[in-house]
């Protein structure tokens, strides 16, 4: 998946906002950028801290960098797709568990940061000791600030470095093959992961109107009055049927319509499809 393409993706899905959409958007972004920056300010000016992220993110493997980088890009994506989810269906809130730890936040800032000196400067980094990283790293966030203060405030000044950079994550981790490449074949792409329990406990409970509706679970008739589930597609099942349903699958059985999951990999993914879908609509208008 190249960058540009990515890109132009999230761009197209974000140009169908309202401006109070996007403005509340780019607020939300800008916060989490200042949060950001906040952190790794304390990180560079603090010789301790910075020395026990090093070695924290030394100490993980291949495998828990890349979840880490996929948990980071997941907020992102969370962010980017917070006005882009069909009406009247809104998404129930991350659980606390998919919050990360600070220490954890402050190892993939970090690693972010050297990952984006690196592609600038790729000698700056290898003809010092990990000692002198601090300046060098330094500088690096100071010239972003700078490009990047809000003064002048305005949408694309927030919106592109942040698209950007989950442009990055998205391309890493779909590298990696977790994710984001329909044509892996490597049997981590299609696989099913379970709803979450809070998106199946936001699932309505209706009441069937009329007959000859029928559950395509049990292909038994939907009996007038009953309370079944509907989901956010308006596709109806009995609750008996979708429960277990739901506890392999987040997808309808109709439409194959996503839930959200609480698999990180799987809701890049599901968050990835709803970009393109919003954006390939965007280009037909």
């Amino acid at each position: 998946m190249k960058e540009e393409t990515t890109t132009n993706t999230i761009m197209a899905a974000l140009s169908t906002l309202t401006p109070p959409q996007l403005s509340d958007l780019t607020h939300t972004i800008f916060s989490d950028i200042h949060h950001h920056h906040h952190r790794l300010s304390a990180l560079l000016t603090t010789p301790t801290l910075f020395s026990l992220t090093l070695h924290h993110l030394h100490s993980l493997s291949l495998p828990q960098k890349t979840h880490l980088i996929a948990r980071h890009l997941l907020s992102s994506l969370r962010h980017l797709t917070l006005h882009l989810h069909p009406k009247p269906y809104s998404p129930p809130p991350p659980i606390p568990s998919n919050t990360l730890k600070q220490k954890d936040l402050d190892a993939i800032l970090l690693l972010l940061l050297l990952c984006e000196t690196r592609q600038h400067n790729p000698e700056s980094l290898e003809t010092k000791s990990p000692a002198e990283w601090r300046g060098i790293l330094s500088k690096q966030v100071s010239d972003t600030m700078l490009r990047n203060s809000g003064i002048g405030f305005y949408n694309g000044s927030v919106l592109i470095p942040y698209i950007e950079m989950a442009t990055r994550c998205l391309r890493f981790v779909g590298e990696m093959g977790y994710c984001c490449d329909h044509n892996s074949g490597d049997g981590k792409m299609g696989r099913e992961v379970a709803a979450s329990a809070a998106a199946v406990v936001a699932l309505p409970s209706v009441a069937v109107r009329g007959g000859g509706v029928e559950c395509v679970i049990c292909k038994e008739e939907m009996r007038e009055g009953r309370d079944v589930c509907e989901f956010p597609c308006e596709h109806l099942f009995h609750w008996i049927c979708i429960l277990p349903w739901l506890r392999k699958r987040n997808t309808c059985p109709c439409c194959r319509f996503e839930l959200p999951t609480d698999d990180v990999f799987g809701e890049i993914q599901r968050l990835w499809d709803v970009l393109i879908k919003v954006g390939n609509k965007s280009f037909d208008v």
